[in-house]
């Protein structure tokens, strides 16, 4: 069941609603919370109903092993605890990749069958794993497995996050007054739903038609020319930049229909004007897990700096094979690791040479400008399916697979034309199609350099459990005034954005289509 489906908005959602609240007001907290769970697993069996066998295992098992360590901080039961944790995700996840290699290199044809990849399965081990540890260190302790169970199965973050902390959700579900009916959380959640209802179906999905093709011509082999690359390539980073966008947003509002705040997931991290900042903002809460569990854990930048970089490295590739089992994903995830460590290197050299010249504007649209062409080549290995097709997109991007222009822009471009084609510009066909595809691409910069977020907008209303707001340290961030002006309040105006976003949103319920992070 999708966020963005009729039987969500219209059947699951209210009916989960008035559960809840009914049960709450009929027979007190703990029922209310038995029955989310019921509604919360009942969403999850939706796909599949085989998946709940293994999240149900999981969380029983979690909680028994994370109520041990709570009263006895035994490190053997917490590595057993986290080994089991990687194991299941090893065998679902990566199982079939490894024998596929294994194969290659040997020339074998073992198989281990067909095994179906459990929904989620990454982002509720993981929540659980940081569970074990918090349990471990003495951060936190649960010995209600009804609690338990709806920090981990609760349906606005379950499939694809934020991953939240256990310290941070259940004293939310202990409080009176998350279990009564509250006007301001019913607007504001589903203001916060609109607008990533919106951002999904008409802005993601509205350029996913420009983005995909591309992509299918490069991994069939086709070689794609210049502009048919870097559209395609721009084409896709919007895409997954508003489909990861506006789920987010969307599992935060509805959090915030049951008076939950979800910590924020997304920071308008093409704003970023270098990659330490972006993986700030891009998909926060699992940047904070590899850092604190994967980076930290590894030793930090305690060691020295050659350890601190190949830590750092380690943390990305990692992170990239979170992401999928495949070499595109872990070349992507090497690209990142490579990016920091480059970004390290040179905030060092600007220490040590006394570089004072990051205050200019022309130095802040030049590093913006750079992060953003680095975050587009990397999402070229993130989204390709073949590493074949994944080079054929790089070669057309610099230009080795020519550039070609449609005959009826040549056409009218005058002697403009005529140079372009004695430099070697072909004329081709497609003029539409080539047409739209940069118009989307505009706009949608457009946006993500000048609008403000979620978090931004709702910040004086705590949005999200996340502190940030109103930083601008890009040339494209508006003014700290313009942001102050489109804050949310409680006003007819924003009565009719949200229901004007809704409608539109609903208007493409006939062609739904899944958010790309739930294949991770």
């Amino acid at each position: 069941m999708l966020f963005n489906s009729a039987e969500f908005i219209f059947l699951f959602l209210p009916l989960s609603l008035l559960l809840f609240f009914y049960l709450a007001n009929r027979w007190g907290n703990e029922v209310a919370i038995a029955g989310l769970v019921l509604s919360s697993l009942f969403f999850y069996g939706w796909w599949n109903p085989s998946y709940l066998v293994l999240l149900i295992i999981s969380m029983v098992l979690n909680y028994q092993l994370g109520k041990r360590l709570g009263k006895n901080n035994n490190k053997t039961l917490l590595t057993a605890g986290i080994s089991l944790n990687l194991a299941a995700i090893a065998y679902f996840k990566y199982a079939g990749f490894i024998v596929f290699n294994l194969n290659t290199l040997t020339g074998e044809n073992w198989s281990l069958g067909n095994i179906i990849l459990p929904l989620a399965i990454s982002f509720f081990t993981f929540q659980q794993v940081a569970y074990l540890v918090d349990s471990y260190k003495g951060i936190t302790k649960e010995y209600s497995f009804l609690h338990y169970a709806l920090f981990v199965s609760f349906f606005p973050q379950l499939i694809a996050g934020p991953i939240v902390h256990h310290k941070d959700m259940l004293p939310q579900f202990s409080s009176n007054k998350r279990y009564q009916v509250n006007s301001t959380n019913f607007k504001i959640g589903l203001t916060i739903f609109a607008i990533g209802l919106f951002k999904k179906t008409v802005l993601a999905d509205g350029i996913a038609v420009y983005a995909n093709p591309v992509f299918s011509l490069a991994d069939a082999g086709e070689n794609v020319d210049f502009f048919m690359a870097w559209g395609g390539s721009l084409a896709y980073t919007f895409q997954l930049y508003f489909d990861f966008s506006g789920y987010s947003d969307m599992a935060i509002g509805l959090a915030r229909l049951f008076g939950i705040i979800l910590p924020l997931n997304f920071y308008s991290p093409y704003k970023a004007a270098n990659i330490s900042e972006f993986w700030r903002r891009w998909h926060i809460t699992l940047s904070h897990f590899l850092r604190d569990y994967v980076y930290i854990a590894l030793g930090g930048n305690r060691n020295g700096k050659i350890k601190r970089y190949s830590n750092l490295f380690i943390t990305m590739l990692l992170g990239g094979l979170w992401h999928g089992a495949g070499w595109n994903f872990i070349i992507w995830g090497a690209l990142q690791g490579a990016y920091l460590m480059i970004h390290l290197g040179w905030q060092a050299l600007k220490v040590k040479y006394s570089l004072f010249i990051t205050e200019t504007k022309i130095y802040i649209f030049s590093a913006w400008f750079i992060t953003f062409i680095a975050v587009v080549i990397g999402w070229v290995f993130f989204r390709a399916v073949t590493l074949d097709g994944a080079l054929i997109m790089i070669k057309g991007m610099v230009g080795l697979n020519g550039i070609e222009i449609p005959n009826a822009i040549l056409a009218r471009s005058g002697s403009i034309g005529s140079t372009l084609q004695a430099w070697g510009v072909t004329p081709s066909n497609g003029g539409k199609t080539f047409v739209m595809t940069w118009l989307w691409n505009i706009i949608l910069l457009t946006f993500v350099l000048t609008l403000p977020n979620i978090q931004d907008l709702f910040f004086k209303k705590q949005g999200t459990l996340s502190q940030f707001n109103y930083e601008y340290k890009s040339t494209f961030w508006p003014t700290r005034q313009f942001i102050l002006g489109f804050t949310w309040s409680d006003t007819r105006r924003w009565a009719l954005f949200s229901g004007a976003c809704l409608a539109l949103g609903m208007l493409t319920l006939s062609q739904v289509s899944e958010f790309l992070y739930f294949q991770f």
